[in-house]
């Protein structure tokens, strides 16, 4: 019973993935696209290969780390901004529209002011990365702090709890699945911000790789790195998912 049960777990997790690369069978099939735009997908994956024997290996390291090292950053500051501007509404009015006025900036169009400030060295490119992670990390800190019902902190005052153990053991265990949270949406706009950072002269990576390959048309390259930029962060949500479940299962209990 638990072998069918997982044969069928499995076979549910596969089945998007077998739609899609039917789909894409399909569309070269169908003779509307020109056969040399669209790759198939197995020579996507040939060329995944050939590229793996060589720089491939490299240029997702580079890419995986100038992402934890700009979402690192831009969280670790994120987290206490977030958790000021969502604890004390006058401040979040105060500084609400400057944050949704910054938020709202593509990275890349500030790629040129960060040439002039940075360079075009690893600083550059993690300021870019951490512009990113930081204004989506913090709107999720401040919006998940402010509808933490004030219950808690009343109850635990009644109970004649400290104000340091109210925040050790009641505030910090509250805002635990929002700073996840805030990891995991800034990852994502990371991710999706990698090539934009990799603009600056960069000559590793996997934004490096897809911009060199559209400079010469090879589109099976652009399909490997962009498959690859997000089977890892898949990988990464997947890994955060199962972290988020085991730190606030007692969420679960309570309920």
């Amino acid at each position: 019973m638990k072998r069918n049960n997982a044969i069928t777990h499995i076979a549910w997790l596969l089945s998007p993935w077998l739609l899609i690369l039917g789909l894409w069978y399909g569309v070269r099939a169908s003779g509307l696209v020109n056969l040399a735009l669209v790759p198939a997908p197995h020579e996507v994956f040939s060329k995944f290969l050939e590229l793996s024997r060589g720089r491939l290996g490299s240029d997702m390291w580079m890419s995986t780390q100038r992402v934890f090292i700009g979402v690192a950053l831009g969280v670790l500051v994120a987290v206490p901004v977030g958790f000021c501007l969502g604890w004390y509404k006058g401040l979040r009015s105060f500084l609400d529209p400057v944050i949704n006025f910054f938020r709202a900036l593509p990275p890349i169009a500030l790629i040129p002011l960060v040439i002039v400030y940075f360079g075009i060295g690893e600083a550059a490119k993690t300021a870019i990365l951490f512009y990113a992670s930081f204004f989506a990390a913090v709107i999720v800190m401040y919006e998940g702090i402010s509808q933490v019902s004030p219950i808690y902190i009343k109850v635990a005052r009644t109970l004649g709890a400290t104000e340091t153990e109210i925040f050790t053991q009641v505030v910090v265990p509250l805002t635990v699945p929002h700073i996840l949270t805030a990891v995991r949406v800034a990852l994502g706009v990371a991710w999706a911000t990698l090539v934009a950072s990799e603009l600056i002269a960069a000559q590793q990576g996997l934004g490096a790789l897809i911009q060199n390959a559209s400079s010469f048309f090879q589109l099976d390259i652009i399909y490997v790195g962009i498959i690859s930029i997000g089977t890892i962060a898949l990988v990464m949500d997947m890994l955060l998912r199962r972290l988020t479940a085991r730190l606030v299962a007692w969420q679960d209990r309570i309920a």
